[in-house]
């Protein structure tokens, strides 16, 4: 676990440790905008995953996009996550936070040669192709640094996972994957066998995030399995199948991720067909365990309605303006009264920076906080300097204690990465 950066690290009630006054006394000490996670809910979560699949022969590996905090990483890997990586940053995160390179799995259709030489150099696990131009790739640098690597072919199953249209991966119109409708999959399986330095390990699918009907996953495996089992018919080894993630959260925090429920799904599907199998959950892992606490500045009445301005922006949580993504949003502070429906905006100078739009709130005053609900995956890994703000800081609670995991940099801070060459 990551050492605190404060002299004393502060000690949380474990039966509160992120309600109200908590949230509250955390952004006093560590100033807004704060993500704060929990990670205790982060490994019970996991472990409840690791539970669902637990009947099945099978690896875990958190996908890094989601959060790619390192103490947040090497919090999973101490109960055995292996990491879900799609770049060479990525890969490098992994590795500092402990996880051993053979549990990292390598997605996404654009790795360069640099990237895909680094994942060889330190043996991960196995590297998921996604056309015939990056396997011919691969083989090429295999062959002339002398590595060898596991490949994995994703293939693309044309299934809608009814999604926003930005996080859906599943169909061939996207630019993921390997269509099974053309025969190229087949021929592409068969060219990585016929590569000396490369040894195929089986296939790989991912429909999209944020899905909460187990229908699409079900369709999506069932296609897997039956490309995987036409394969060994024509006497091909496929050991492994890797299933990807994309299991979505209640925002409103209503209810939780039935992981039960998805692992008697798999292995409905799967059980006794002969295949070890993987599972990269990000977003059900760490999405609801995140809060980002804000500080309002303003309250402004315009003509047609109330905006609560806050000091957290979009290059803060770019969800609800990239996504049309809805976030829960709480007044910390209990005043009682009820102002009707406001605009919750930031202060950057676009009309886009808005973390909720026509959102029933409470009576707030400026210098109350806001605690924005179920930021922990995509939300700081997603932050920008735009406008030239310092990233908000994170914070990580875990086993009573509180631990400052990325300090917020200063406005010098980001001047200092430029060189002006005019001076």
């Amino acid at each position: 676990m990551a050492l605190s950066h404060t002299n004393t690290p502060e000690i949380i009630p474990d039966h509160g440790m992120l309600d109200s006054g908590t949230l509250i006394n955390l952004a006093d000490q560590y100033k807004t905008p704060l993500y704060v996670y929990d990670g205790d809910q982060i490994l019970e979560n996991f472990k409840a995953f690791q539970k669902a699949v637990s009947n099945l022969e099978s690896k875990v590996h958190f996908a890094v996009k989601a959060n790619s905090s390192v103490a947040i990483l090497s919090l999973l890997s101490t109960a055995g996550a292996g990491a879900d990586i799609v770049s060479g940053g990525e890969l490098q995160r992994a590795l500092n936070a402990n996880i051993n390179p053979d549990k990292i799995i390598f997605s996404g259709v654009g790795k360069t040669d640099n990237e895909l030489l680094l994942a060889m150099h330190h043996g991960v696990g196995q590297i998921n192709i996604e056309s015939g131009a990056e396997l011919d790739r691969i083989a090429a640098l295999a062959a002339s640094n002398n590595f060898e690597c596991s490949i994995a072919l994703r293939i693309n199953v044309d299934v809608d996972p009814g999604s926003h249209e930005k996080i859906s991966t599943g169909q061939n119109s996207t630019k993921f994957g390997i269509a099974l409708t053309n025969g190229q999959a087949e021929s592409y399986y068969e060219r990585i066998s016929s590569y000396p330095n490369l040894t195929p390990s089986g296939l790989a699918v991912h429909i999209g995030s944020q899905l909460t009907n187990l229908a699409p996953f079900e369709t999506a495996y069932n296609e897997l399995v039956g490309f995987a089992e036409h394969l060994r018919g024509k006497g091909f080894a496929v050991p492994y199948l890797d299933l990807g993630g994309g299991f979505g959260i209640d925002y409103e925090g209503i209810t939780h991720p039935d992981f039960t429920k998805y692992g008697k799904m798999v292995e409905r599907i799967f059980k006794n067909k002969g295949f070890k199998l993987g599972f990269e959950p990000g977003r059900s892992i760490v999405g609801n365990c995140g809060n980002l606490v804000t500080k309002v500045i303003y309250v402004k009445q315009g003509i047609d309605k109330r905006f609560v301005i806050i000091d957290a922006a979009m290059n803060d949580l770019i969800r609800p303006t990239l996504y049309d993504a809805f976030h829960r949003i709480d007044s910390l502070t209990e005043r009682g009264g009820d102002t009707g429906n406001a605009d919750i905006v930031g202060p950057i100078c676009e009309t886009g920076d808005y973390l909720a739009r026509n959102r029933h709130m409470p009576f707030v005053e400026a210098g109350d906080y806001l605690a924005v609900r179920s930021v922990g995956a995509y939300g700081a890994v997603m932050m920008s300097n735009y406008n030239t703000r310092p990233e908000a800081s994170e914070v990580l609670c875990y086993e009573g204690m509180v631990h400052l995991i990325r300090p917020r940099r200063t406005i010098e801070d980001l001047i200092k990465m430029e060189i002006n060459p005019f001076l």
